[in-house]
């Protein structure tokens, strides 16, 4: 137990956080690895040390906290409830000091370096900022990339990310978001499908049409948006084809299959080559975007701060939306 607030002594105060820190600190940094790591063996890898340091390191704050922290077995190595919970609360502070760390080095070690996790949905992802990854490569070769590829929120403590890409609308406060392209939802048909069936002229007409449908990574059937009288609106039409995938999605949709909404960054070069025609057009929603974010730091490490700027300008070159007659913001 910490002094009690009856002991105005600070010296006593003094000498046992000192103590304290002292004998936990090691277990701490352990405990966080093999938490992170899900495993003995990868922890001690991670920190250079052997697997019997992380052992003894892990077993003396077990008997600090006189709480067990890891359910272990042959094969797996997980939290006890009790461990979640000293998790949530060590785990902020560590961060702040690797954080702190990495920022002096930055500061001091010239070009940057070191390791950049990025986070986009699968879509965005492999079709706009993977081939960019090459050239930011060959511009910081000190920095190693890890590209994660997931439709599903990115979880910047869990998945360990540094930067994410997210599509849509932000809700998140607990980020730095910056716009980097609206995301315009559009319907699109192949010229071949609307010489056979016609375009839907509004909003409750694609009922008579063959839609396609994308399910996402929660199970859930993507519902259609739209702004109908200044007012978003939500339509679920019945679906002749569904597919968890997006570039399925567009491929049905290129071969004449049927309609679907798609994102403007999918489609924007098959309108420009007459592959697409777009329908309810009126009726796009103007309110979603892509979004470069980023946990809230005072000050970013060079690695993170130069992909910012590096993605910021790559994208915005790409001019995706000219021939939506969209623009950009500066």
């Amino acid at each position: 137990m910490f002094p009690t607030s009856h002991d105005k002594s600070p010296r006593i105060a003094a000498d046992y956080l000192a103590s304290s820190f002292t004998a936990s600190y090691a277990g701490v940094v352990a405990f966080i690895a093999v938490a992170a790591e899900g495993s003995f063996a990868r922890a001690a890898d991670r920190l250079g040390v052997g697997r019997s340091a992380i052992s003894r390191s892990i077993q003396k704050l077990e008997a600090q906290l006189n709480a067990r922290l890891f359910l272990r077995t042959t094969r797996s190595t997980t939290l006890t409830r009790e461990g979640e919970l000293f998790y949530e609360n060590c785990h902020p502070g560590v961060q702040r000091i690797v954080q702190a760390l990495e920022d002096m080095r930055d500061l001091r070690s010239g070009p940057p370096r070191g390791h950049l996790r990025i986070g986009a949905s699968m879509g965005f992802g492999r079709g706009v900022v993977a081939p960019l990854l090459a050239d930011f490569r060959a511009r910081y070769p000190g920095i190693s990339l890890d590209l994660l590829l997931d439709d599903r929120p990115t979880d910047f403590m869990r998945d360990r990310v540094d930067v994410a890409i997210r599509d849509g609308r932000l809700e998140d406060s607990q980020i730095v978001a910056k716009r980097l392209l609206p995301m315009p939802m559009l319907v699109c048909a192949s010229p071949a499908y609307v010489r056979r069936y016609g375009k839907p002229q509004g909003v409750e007409d694609l009922s008579t049409h063959a839609c396609i449908s994308f399910r996402s990574a929660s199970g859930r059937i993507v519902p259609w948006e739209f702004k109908v009288d200044s007012q978003n609106r939500r339509v679920s039409p019945p679906s002749a084809c569904t597919f968890n995938d997006t570039g399925l999605v567009l491929q049905s949709v290129l071969d004449g299959f049927g309609i679907a909404q798609l994102a403007g960054y999918q489609v924007t070069g098959h309108l420009r080559d007459g592959r697409l025609v777009t329908c309810l057009e009126a009726y796009a929603p103007d309110d979603r975007g892509h979004y470069l974010c980023y946990l809230s730091r005072r000050h970013l490490p060079a690695r993170i701060r130069v992909f910012v700027d590096y993605l910021t300008d790559a994208v915005r070159a790409l001019d995706l939306w000219h021939v939506l007659g969209m623009s950009v913001p500066a």
